[in-house]
């Protein structure tokens, strides 16, 4: 089976995640599972990792500021951890083994406790080895539901993955090749999109949450069956609702939709052989469709800029077909690979500074900064769009206006995972 058929194939069956609502203290088990990634009738099913018997992991949603405590099992033969994706929560909550906690030995729990300040759609993955751990399946929906949500008829999640498999549906063991490292990383033969089990109707409306938790892929994604637009982007509301034709999700990038459905859901990848599909809903009746615009969601507190204090450049290296750095492992931010005794820089709490990520290298990265949202500027000079991971393609510079209000040692990385295990990887400090 080449890979065309891989994928149009394996993208007919349906896993629906588990949704799971937070509570006083919600066990989150790390371990080893069989997963029915590829259709049953032709394939066994896949040997990997997952949160709670399945993957992705359960999706837990929780309101606005109410207290989230996770109790993490782990039971896998290894080490792991849980970084909470895009919430702005306190530094000993990141989940980043070393800089914020220890590792999660096996046998051993960790418990995590934080009030998220922010509505949206965020993640969880792990953040130990996380270039194989995600890979497996070690990752989740995590859901910040406004204290007045939207009016629609579906809240829906979809998260979008890649495996790399061989012919026999299991995964292949070679996560850090030295051509993936130094190319556009760990690539996937067979891509999908897990959906839940929703009784659609055409004219009801939905708000649809996409999440990019491959380890390395770029999503460039084309929606049907239905019509609306972009609210949010990684969590944030914007201003005003945006018109989309086309949508390019960079790993650990979400997006938010709301949209009345018009005939079948389909979510496809756009690549260079077609329109290869991930996903779909089949609508099983109809009713009136709404006849008041799409809202903009209520904008979450976060600061705005001040006077910038510090103008930093964040100088992206390495890889193949890349110049010479004075880093030791394949890639390196400003001559300097993997994460370092001291900060890359330290800011005093609420200090505005401007980084100016340049990407000298042959290849795209996702600039992913922990524990914040930054603006991306405008070409123009004016505020952009709220993230917290920025694509810079190849060549390219993208300059970042952030408000470093969060205190503790906060990791700055590529989410093209396996860039990061390749070195480009390195940490602030906030006073």
């Amino acid at each position: 089976m080449n890979r065309r058929d891989f994928l149009i194939t394996a993208s007919a069956a349906a896993l629906a995640p588990q949704v799971s609502f937070a509570r006083s203290q919600f066990e989150l088990v790390a371990e080893p599972v069989e997963a029915q990634i590829l259709p049953a009738e032709e394939y066994a099913a896949t040997q990997s990792f997952g949160f709670n018997g399945g993957l992705p992991g359960p999706e837990i949603r929780t309101r606005q500021g109410h207290p989230l405590e996770v109790l993490l099992r782990n039971k896998l033969n290894e080490g792991t951890a849980v970084h909470w994706h895009g919430i702005r929560l306190p530094n000993a909550m990141d989940g980043v083994p070393v800089l914020t906690q220890k590792i999660v030995d096996p046998d051993a729990t960790h418990t995590y406790q934080f009030s998220p300040p922010d509505a949206g759609t965020f993640w969880y993955h792990s953040h130990y080895l996380s270039h194989e751990q995600v890979a497996r399946g070690l990752m989740g929906p995590l859901i910040i539901e406004e204290a007045t949500p939207p009016d629609v008829d579906h809240d829906i999640t979809a998260v979008l993955a890649d495996w790399r498999l061989d012919q026999n549906g299991q995964l292949t063991d070679d996560f850090a090749t030295m051509h993936d490292i130094a190319h556009g990383g760990r690539m996937g033969n067979f891509a999908r999109a897990f959906l839940p089990d929703v009784p659609l109707k055409t004219g009801e409306r939905i708000r649809l949450r996409l999440i990019n938790a491959a380890t390395d892929r770029i999503f460039p994604l084309n929606l049907s069956g239905i019509k609306g637009k972009i609210v949010a982007l990684d969590g944030m509301p914007l201003t005003a609702a945006r018109d989309f034709e086309t949508i390019e999700l960079a790993p650990a990038q979400r997006v938010d939709i709301i949209a009345d459905v018009e005939s079948t859901l389909e979510i496809a990848m756009a690549t260079r052989g077609g329109s290869y599909p991930l996903g779909q809903i089949d609508p099983v009746g109809s009713t009136e469709p709404r006849t008041i615009p799409i809202p903009v969601l209520s904008p979450n507190e976060v600061p705005r800029p001040g006077d910038v204090a510090q103008e930093l450049v964040l100088t992206m290296q390495g890889g193949a077909m890349g110049g010479r750095h004075g880093g030791d492992n394949i890639w390196a931010f400003n001559d300097l690979s993997d994460m370092q005794p001291a900060p890359f820089a330290s800011f005093s709490r609420g200090e505005t500074a401007r980084l100016r990520l340049v990407n000298e290298t042959s290849f795209p990265h996702g600039i992913h900064l922990h524990g914040h949202h930054f603006y991306e500027v405008q070409s123009d000079g004016t505020l952009g769009d709220l993230r917290d991971t920025s694509l810079v393609p190849a060549g390219e510079t993208q300059d970042i206006l952030c408000v470093f209000d969060n205190p503790g040692k906060w990791m700055l990385h590529c989410h093209m995972l396996s860039h990061q295990a390749g070195g480009m990887k390195t940490w602030v400090e906030v006073l």
